[in-house]
């Protein structure tokens, strides 16, 4: 596992479609790893916190000083699964 942490650019996307993208994007990562994800949606500080809460993934917060507007998450070892369609309801 590298130290440095996964950039996924999310864009404008919506934070439904963002949630999605970052679920498939996590599940090819090893546990512990960091990712810096990129979203200009703004319900990002609202939902990110949120669906980490709910899977089990840990929100690190905002990255201080990255624009545009980056949030920090750790993979967990034991997450919990979402609905296939429904990235914010749990399976």
């Amino acid at each position: 596992m590298s130290s440095d942490p996964v950039v996924i650019d999310g864009g404008d996307r919506s934070c439904v479609r963002l949630l999605l993208e970052l679920r498939g994007h996590i599940a090819g990562l090893a546990p512990g790893t960091v990712i810096h994800l990129i979203a200009s949606d703004p319900a990002a500080p609202i939902d990110l916190p949120a669906w980490c809460h709910l899977t089990g993934h840990a929100y690190l917060g905002p990255v201080d000083g990255a624009e545009p507007p980056t949030y920090a998450l750790r993979v967990s070892a034991d997450a919990r699964p979402t609905s296939t369609e429904s990235p914010w309801r749990p399976r």
